[in-house]
């Protein structure tokens, strides 16, 4: 007899909670909805568009910005390196006064990259030098 009050006194707290409110008299038992929820979709997102490449513009660099590949290697041999990052790519020529990296980014969809941007440094130590001097030394030898 002492397990049926006990089992009574456990149960009584959840069995008044499906009742009716005290308050309003209304159950407080909510229905719950098995339909999916709605699906909300935003504006399309579309990618930006590409940055146009920046254009370089310094004297005694005439010959080398907008110059194609086969352009640079006709100026200063073959190139020591050639890499290739998406749709950009540098070459790397390189003498006794310095290494010269230019790189290339196609200005239209389609055609030929063009080098649109110059970079020198000194061969010892690796410190910058001057663009339109070192592309004027590697020319001569």
């Amino acid at each position: 007899m002492r397990h049926n009050w006990l089992a009574l006194a456990v149960l009584v707290p959840f069995l008044a909670a499906c009742g009716p409110d005290a308050t309003t008299g209304a159950s407080t038992v909510k229905s719950v909805s098995t339909a999916p929820p709605p699906i909300v979709r935003g504006p399309v997102r579309r990618p930006p568009p590409k940055p146009q490449a920046q254009v370089l513009s310094l004297p005694g660099l005439e010959s080398v910005i907008g110059a194609t590949a086969s352009d640079l290697n006709r100026q200063f041999g073959a190139a020591r390196l050639d890499v290739w990052e998406g749709d950009a790519r540098k070459l790397q020529y390189s003498g006794t006064p310095c290494i010269l990296d230019v790189y290339l980014y196609p200005q239209q969809p389609g055609r030929e990259p063009q080098a649109t941007y110059v970079d020198a440094r000194r061969t010892t130590d690796g410190r910058e030098v001057d663009r339109a001097a070192c592309v004027a030394a590697l020319r001569q030898r």
